[in-house]
């Protein structure tokens, strides 16, 4: 079925075109003198950057958020943020919810194909649910960072916790708060907690929400029965992530314990919540509460592997998703087993998820080559800041190894295309393999055997 409508344009492009669109005017709005914080207009690249960094939900940024920006200028960036990590069309079906306005066919299909649904089966109420359960969850988020930042910061601490909710929430890792991130707040534990809570519900993917809270209403009648009956994509997301978090943390711990730059001086506790902060911020969430910097080599390439990773599907965050990577995973071991069938909790992985997986790792690595390569040319760093700051704008994480302020122009350009292609190339991609075609044409082309490996 070939999915055209709106002046002829798929539902590829329309979302490929809204973001780019959402973008523009976000710039164009941060252009403006009044979004500036001493009242003279940012240079329009750096404002362009920005807007790209918010609505891609990334992080990463030419010039401190906190200084920079005006209150206007941040509310833009944090609507911005908000509309990132929704999705352009999912807000503005709520908008048409909102005023009881009717969801057409075609946005019906628009919006199936933007959350990546195999049916339009119940479509509204799940938009409906998701802008709810959004609001829910970053009201809460806010409210439990007021108890510290009011005290600290006074009426503007109301300000600084609505932003970091958000922007936890959405996976976006921006604050107001320093140039630092919260390297202040890494003894915290309150401000640990809610924002690794608010990452890891941004980016476990709704889908899982709305699984996990059936199994509970069910437990009483099924008791453990019920959390068995999950989807196999919410038990292949919620394991996945639970790997990767306390893999990661246990590895940041370990290769971080004796770095006098990081968490050598710190307590016990202190350590293993820095490095379980670590672990969940390279979930394409871009907060720190260590220098990325000071990290050792070893810890650097595993945060590049965990951004790349990234989240998990239908939620706020990026990368290639932890789905996708446990796909390839099972797939690659059957392949060695020469088992004819991928396996996971008992359940057959269909082809052609394996092969919508193999096509959305193909092309983040291709963008991240490429924009590595194109950035060692351009910037002045070393080989290990420029993968992890490419690694962060492809996958829309927004650490960075002090790398991002130092840019030049190209060096700009070339994180504003990689960060845009990383939020809408693989989506892209997965739709457009998403989308069924009729095979008019019966004749193909002869099979020969080849060496692989």
């Amino acid at each position: 079925m070939n999915r055209k409508f709106y002046f002829g344009l798929s539902t590829t492009q329309i979302i490929m075109f809204s973001f780019f669109l959402a973008i523009l005017a976000g710039s164009l709005l941060l252009a403006l003198p009044v979004s500036s914080a001493d009242g003279e207009a940012v240079p329009y690249i750096d404002a362009l950057f920005t807007a790209t960094t918010s609505i891609c939900v990334t992080g990463l940024v030419t010039v401190p958020t906190y200084s920079t920006w005006s209150i206007f200028g941040q509310l833009v960036i944090l609507v911005l943020i908000q509309i990132g990590g929704l999705g352009v069309v999912t807000v503005l079906s709520g908008l048409l919810i909102g005023l009881h306005r009717r969801i057409g066919i075609g946005d019906r299909i628009l919006l199936q194909d933007a959350f990546n649904l195999n049916s339009m089966s119940g479509i509204v109420k799940f938009v409906r649910r998701v802008l709810i359960g959004t609001f829910v969850v970053e009201g809460v988020g806010a409210l439990l960072y007021m108890t510290v930042f009011i005290p600290e910061f006074g009426g503007r601490g109301i300000w600084i916790s609505i932003f970091n909710s958000v922007s936890a929430f959405c996976n976006a890792g921006m604050d107001i708060i320093s140039e630092d991130s919260l390297c202040a707040y890494v003894s915290n534990p309150l401000i640990n907690l809610v924002t690794c809570l608010l990452i890891i519900l941004g980016g476990i993917g709704y889908i899982v929400w709305w699984d996990v809270l059936g199994a509970v209403r069910n437990f009483r009648k099924q008791k453990w029965r019920a959390f068995k009956g999950m989807t196999l994509h919410s038990k292949i997301a919620i394991f996945t992530t639970c790997v990767l978090i306390f893999a990661g943390a246990a590895a940041f711990f370990v290769l971080e314990y004796h770095n006098p730059l990081t968490i050598k001086d710190y307590s016990l506790p202190d350590k293993l919540m820095a490095s379980l902060f670590q672990s969940v911020t390279t979930r394409t969430a871009g907060f720190a509460t260590i220098p990325q910097q000071n990290l050792t080599n070893a810890s650097s390439v595993i945060s590049v592997l965990l951004m790349f990773i990234g989240g998990s599907p239908v939620g706020t965050a990026g990368g290639v998703k932890t789905v996708t990577i446990a796909v390839l995973f099972v797939f690659a071991f059957a392949a060695i087993g020469n088992k004819e069938d991928a396996v996971l909790f008992h359940r057959r992985i269909p082809p052609q998820a394996v092969s919508k997986a193999v096509a959305v790792v193909s092309m983040s690595f291709l963008i991240l080559f490429a924009s590595t390569v194109l950035l060692a040319v351009f910037a002045d760093g070393n080989v290990i800041d420029i993968l992890y700051e490419t690694a962060s704008a492809t996958a829309t994480v927004g650490l960075t190894r002090n790398l991002t302020p130092t840019l030049n122009l190209w060096g700009k350009l070339i994180i504003i295309v990689t960060m845009y292609l990383g939020r809408v190339g693989p989506i892209s991609l997965v739709i457009a393999f998403h989308t069924r075609k009729e095979n008019k044409n019966m004749i193909k082309n002869p099979t020969e055997e080849i060496s692989v490996g």
